[in-house]
Parts: C-alpha cells; structure tokens; sequence
C-alpha cells in the first residue's frame, strides 16, 4: 500500500518582537466586511492591521494586548461622510466643535468623518479651506478628511479647485441647488462646476432642494401666519426636493459628471436616485440618507412642544410619511441608496429661539454622529432589512469607495487602518441627551433601544472605547489627504470593473484623465429617452435575521406607491414663476 503523502507544514507567521506603541491581538471573533464574514484572528501594530488569519499561522509575542471577540462581530470602524462642527450661523456656532463631535463620533463606533468647507459668497475657497484646517487639526480625536462647498462660481473659484484637488488633498466638491440668495447656484453654473469636477476627477455633490420654489413658499407661509417649525417642512414638500435631484442627475450626465446626492431625505427623492441610476447604467449616480431620516420622521414638527419641534429641523427637512423611514432603508438594501451620515449639525434651546417667530430663522440642523451606528443596525439589522455586510457597506465601505479612502478604511485586510469594532449584537442601549456624548442638550432618538453596541473601539490601533469609558486625546486624528479620480467612481463611470477588495493592487489599473476622452455621452443617449420601466413591488432582501427578531419584511409595498394621504395637512400651491428670498441652512 502507498505510503500518504507527509502533510504540508503551517508556515507561521513571524511577528516583529520590537516593542510597539499599541498591539493588540483580536481572537475568536467573526469578522465582517462588506463582501463577506469569515472567522480569523487579526493582529495589530503600530496601527495597521498586519495578520489576518487562524491562530495556527501566527506566532504572537509577549506583551501583546489580547481582545476575546467571542460570540462577537469584528467590523470596519464606521465612516460618517457628512458633519458639520464648529460651523458659523448667524452670529452662532455649532455646539459641537472638532474634539466634542469625533470624540462622540469614536463614543458610537465611528472612526472616521468628513466634514465639509462652507466658504462665504465671494470667499476664497482656499482661505476657508485654511480655516477648517486649522479649527480641526489640534481638536480632532479621529481621522477625518473635507469635502469642500462651491458656493459661488468664477474663474477664481475654478481656479482654487484645480489647486485644492492637486495640492490640498481634496477630491469631492458640494453644490447648493437652494438657499437663494445666499449659496444657491444656478443651472448654468451647476454645469460650469460639473464640467470643471469632471476634468480634475473628482466627485461632484450636491444638496437637492428647489430653492426658487423654496423662497416663493416660505415668503408665502409667513404672509399668511404660519410661522412655527411646521413652516419648515410646509416650504420644502417632497416634490421640491425630488424635482431637484433629478434636475441635478440630468445636469450631471449631461456633463459626464460623477454625482453624490447628500442628505436624501424623502420617497421621492429616493425614487429620483433610483431612476436614474437605471437610466445610467448605475454608472456615476450615487445617493446618501442620513441617520435622522431612518430613525425619526417629520410629525415632530407637529409636536405641542415649540422647542422639540424646532430641534427637529434641518434640510431637506424630515417628512410626516412615518413610512419614510423604512422605506429609505430597503432603498439602502436594494443599493438605490449607497451610504448613511449624520448631517450632524447641533445647536442648543437658545440657538433655535433665533426663529421663535419665523420658521424660516430656526438653526438647521440636528445630532446623529455618536447615534449613527446604532441606529442603523437596529432599524436595518435587527429589523432584518439588512444583514450584517450590507450594514458595513452603508455606514463604512461605500464611503470609503467613493472618496478613495479604500482600502485604507472601510475594511479589514491586511494593510488597512486598525480601525475596528468589536461590536456585540446581543447587547442593548438606550439613547439619551442625558447620556451622550455631544454637547447639544437635545436628542432626536431620545429614549430609541438600540440592539447592538460597539463594545471596543479602535482607531488606529488605540482602544478609544471600552467598558462604556471614552479615552481619547485631542489631536490624536490626523487628516486624511483623498486622491482625485477614485476608481470606484471613475472606473465604473468609465465602463471598467472595479475590484482590489483582495488588497492585491500589483495588476489594477486606475482610470486616468486621458482614459475619459471617449464619447461616453453618444454611449447613453439613448438610455436617457427609455422612460423608466414601472416599478415592481419591493422584494424583501435575505438578509438573516437574528433569533427573536420581528421580521419587518412580512408586509410589501411599491416603491412607486403615492405618498400617504391618511392625514390631511396644510399645503400650498405655486403656479407662478419663483422668487422672494428665503434664509436658512442644512
């Protein structure tokens, strides 16, 4: 009889004895990214992950912390891709600055934010640019990177993107389509700024609301004495935002533009995403929705309490639909919708006064950056709308993708950031202004039991979070320069595939400005006169659903269905062309 081959000997790998500032070994947990969950232990030094695999392959030195992940997921640090700290208001400042806001940031299982540069009419981009640097670098707990607005557009202002996408580490410019009179950009200046993105390879956004139509509403609203917080959401109606975001989806493609909708907060909205990304192939059109829309709805503005309807208003504003939420969540499940920020933008009893007697005066703006996480696992995961790796690509890895942080973020790999949860799904907690983080003094989730806790969390390779205790140190972040042309965006606008989730780049191609001389537009045209097929009814995704869950899937619905008529509410109608002049923010 043949004698059996000798088996194949476990290559270990060797671990560098040399002392390190944080390493840390993670055992018996199952890791998750958004691609795939498998069983693996990591190894940590000097805040990269440097082993990932089964204990057998790895030989651990003395003197390593070791983490127990047992019965426990191991996740990619969260990605919040839309705060606004410390941001000026009329006369008034967010209450959360750059050390409050990333510290409750790490506090929920975020590791990493974007925050964006608001320059004023006729401010240089760069100065402002400066500014933010400079209000961020020493306060910062987390890393963090900036998006940067076009707030008025001139040869100057081209200019100083070329120079903030080349020299400043800034790859992703936002467009206001409202606040007339005050940011908002014209149709052909939209266009001039699509085009000059498009030819620095970065990723154009953009807020969607129709501010003409706004302007003309809200002056109509406070002539005829409504002028509490429901004002806001009367001024802005779904149909205002929709109208927008196609508008801004037409504008775009017509520029072969790359666009990120921010803030998607309606139905119709979300439809709009949906729609076009279809029309385009999913190519270039991608959307975002914010903890606030999946967590809480717009009856607030309703509330007898001036002050918690007012803590509830922000832009687009948050809709009475109470099936908005969770519509915005399988929209996020069927990949209409790619990513979830906070908007978080906080402002206290007294900053909100400053509309006490016009809607239309009230700080916009809401928390969401600490609550971001939980909220989403419990509305998604827990509600068995999204598995635990599609949660990972909404609140991490899309993120990530789409401003060129992956795979330094937004995965567990070999090489990335040690930005890591250890996130336990059995664990519960209830979430207070009296408990949290940040500094507002008012919580839109207040009282919402959240199943599912980051226990530890680690950025960088430091344990910020454990045993409900927050150790962090201000300017311990560090910003994070984004490369222009980030292949998730451009390949796939470019028609190539686009895959280095094996972190094996050696024979990856990324697009390339010269790449971009073919006439994709003579590619499409004939997809933009299709007229969209009919909606079909939802089909509940497979995502698993823990034991004891109540599966939230059992009743379907179209995602084309009218908007709910059950309660009748004031509305208005325009017919003539908009003007007037409207104030306000996020």
């Amino acid at each position: 009889m043949a004698e059996a081959p000798a088996p194949t000997p476990v290559k270990k790998v060797p671990i560098h004895l040399q002392s390190a500032q944080n390493r840390l070994y993670i055992k018996n947990g199952k890791i998750v990214n958004h691609d795939k969950s498998f069983c693996a232990d990591i190894y940590v030094e000097d805040g990269k992950i440097k082993f990932v695999g089964p204990s057998t392959d790895i030989v651990i030195p003395g003197g390593v912390r070791v983490i127990d992940a047992n019965e426990k997921l191991i996740l990619p640090g969260g990605i919040d891709p839309h705060t606004h700290f410390q941001l000026p208001f009329g006369g008034t400042v967010a209450v959360d600055d750059f050390y409050r806001g990333t510290k409750a940031a790490l506090a929920g299982g975020t590791t990493t934010i974007i925050d964006f540069v608001i320059p004023q009419k006729k401010e240089s981009l760069l100065e402002a640019y400066d500014t933010w640097r400079s209000w961020a670098d020493p306060k910062v707990c987390c890393d963090y990177a900036l998006h940067v607005a076009v707030t008025w557009w001139s040869k100057s202002v081209s200019d100083e993107m070329k120079i903030l996408c080349e020299e400043r580490g800034v790859n992703s410019f936002k467009m206001f389509m409202a606040y007339k009179g005050l940011f908002q950009l014209n149709d052909s200046e939209l266009l001039e700024a699509f085009e000059r993105c498009r030819e620095l390879g970065a990723v154009a956004q953009v807020h969607a609301e129709n501010g003409d139509i706004i302007a003309k509403n809200v002056k109509k609203l406070l002539e005829s004495g409504i002028n509490g917080p429901d004002g806001h959401e009367l001024s802005r109606q779904e149909e205002v935002e929709a109208e927008a975001v196609n508008r801004a989806c037409i504008l775009a493609h017509q520029m072969q533009c790359p666009l990120y909708v921010v803030h998607v907060m309606s139905k119709s909205a979300a439809i709009e995403v949906k729609r076009a990304r279809e029309r385009y192939n999913q190519k270039g059109i991608y959307g975002e929705t914010l903890a606030a829309a999946l967590g809480t709805d717009g009856t607030n503005y309703k509330h007898e309490c001036w002050h918690h309807a007012a803590a509830h208003v922000l832009s687009p504003p948050l809709r009475p639909d109470k099936t908005t939420p969770q519509f915005l969540m399988k929209s996020l499940a069927d990949d209409n919708l790619q990513t979830t920020g906070s908007d978080n933008c906080t402002f206290n009893r007294n900053q909100k006064e400053l509309g006490r007697d016009d809607f239309s005066k009230i700080p916009n703006g809401v928390n969401g950056v600490e609550d971001r996480m939980s909220v989403v696992w419990e509305k998604g995961v827990h509600a068995g709308i999204l598995d635990p790796c599609k949660f990972v690509a909404v609140t991490s890895t899309n993120a990530a993708k789409i401003f060129n942080l992956y795979p330094q973020k937004g995965r567990i790999a070999v090489g990335s950031d040690a930005d890591i949860l250890i996130w336990n799904p059995k664990t519960t907690r209830r979430i207070s202004a009296k408990t949290h983080y940040q500094a507002c003094d008012f919580n839109i989730f207040e009282g919402m039991v959240c199943h599912g806790v980051p226990e530890i969390v680690i950025a960088k390779g430091r344990i910020c979070v454990e045993n409900d205790a927050v150790r962090v140190a201000e300017g311990q972040g560090t910003f994070l320069p984004t490369s222009v042309f980030p292949p998730f965006v451009y390949n796939a606008l470019n028609g190539r595939a686009e895959n280095h989730d094996d972190m094996d780049q050696t024979n990856h191609k990324d697009v390339t400005k010269e790449d971009l001389d073919i006439d994709l537009f003579t590619k499409a045209v004939d997809d933009i006169l299709i007229e969209p097929k009919e909606e079909s009814v939802y089909t509940p995704s497979k995502a698993p659903r823990l034991d004891g869950q109540k599966n939230m899937q059992e009743s379907t619905f179209s995602i084309s269905e009218e908007l709910d008529k059950s309660e009748k509410r004031s509305c208005i109608r325009v017919r003539n062309p908009p003007g007037g002049k409207s104030s306000g923010f996020w």
